[in-house]
C-alpha cells in the first residue's frame, strides 16, 4: 500500500520562539504530544538534531529546538521548513482505518466521474480538503474510500 521509504509530512516550522533558537512548529498529527516520540527529519537538519520541548496549551503548536540553530537569527533560516517522519514508524492501522498519505495516488470520483488523482490534503480550519493532480480541491468530509478500487468518492 505504501513505499517503506515514503516520508510523511507531520509539521511545519512557522515562527521563532524566544532568543535561544527555539521554534514554533504547526503540527499535523492528531496529538501534538506525539512529537516527543517522532524521529523528525528535514532537508535542513538530521533526525537526531530535533528536540521536542513542549506543547503550546490549547493548540496544535509545539515548541522545539534544532541543534545547530542556537539563536533567533540562526533559527529564522528554518521558517517554512517542512518536517517529516518515515511512514513505517507510524503505528499499524486497524481494519477500515488508514492514514491520509495512504490515499495518495487514488482516483477522486463524484457521480461516476473521475475528478483527478489525490496528490495531497490541505486543512485551512474547516475540515480536510483533497488536492488533486490538476490543482482542484474537494471536501474530504463524508467521502467514501474504497481500497480495492483505489478510489475516494466525494459528495
Amino acid at each position: 500500500m505504501y513505499n517503506d521509504n515514503q516520508k510523511i509530512l507531520v509539521g511545519k516550522i512557522v515562527a521563532m520562539q524566544g532568543v535561544r533558537g527555539d521554534v514554533r512548529v504547526q503540527t499535523y498529527s492528531e496529538n501534538p504530544e506525539d512529537f516527543s516520540k517522532f524521529k523528525v527529519q528535514s532537508a535542513k537538519f538530521s533526525p537526531n538534531d530535533f528536540k521536542f520541548i513542549r506543547v503550546v496549551p490549547n493548540s496544535s503548536v509545539i515548541i522545539a529546538h534544532i541543534k545547530g540553530f542556537e539563536d533567533r537569527t540562526a533559527a529564522e533560516a528554518l521558517r517554512g521548513t517542512e518536517l517529516f517522519i518515515e511512514r513505517d514508524t507510524l503505528p499499524a492501522t486497524a481494519d477500515n482505518e488508514y492514514y491520509q498519505a495512504d490515499l495518495i495516488g487514488f482516483n477522486v470520483m463524484q457521480n461516476g466521474i473521475n475528478l483527478g488523482i489525490v496528490v495531497g490534503f490541505q486543512n485551512y480550519g474547516a475540515g480536510d480538503i483533497i488536492e488533486t493532480d490538476d490543482g482542484n480541491m474537494y471536501s474530504f468530509i463524508g467521502a467514501d474510500v474504497d481500497f480495492n478500487k483505489k478510489t475516494v468518492t466525494v459528495k
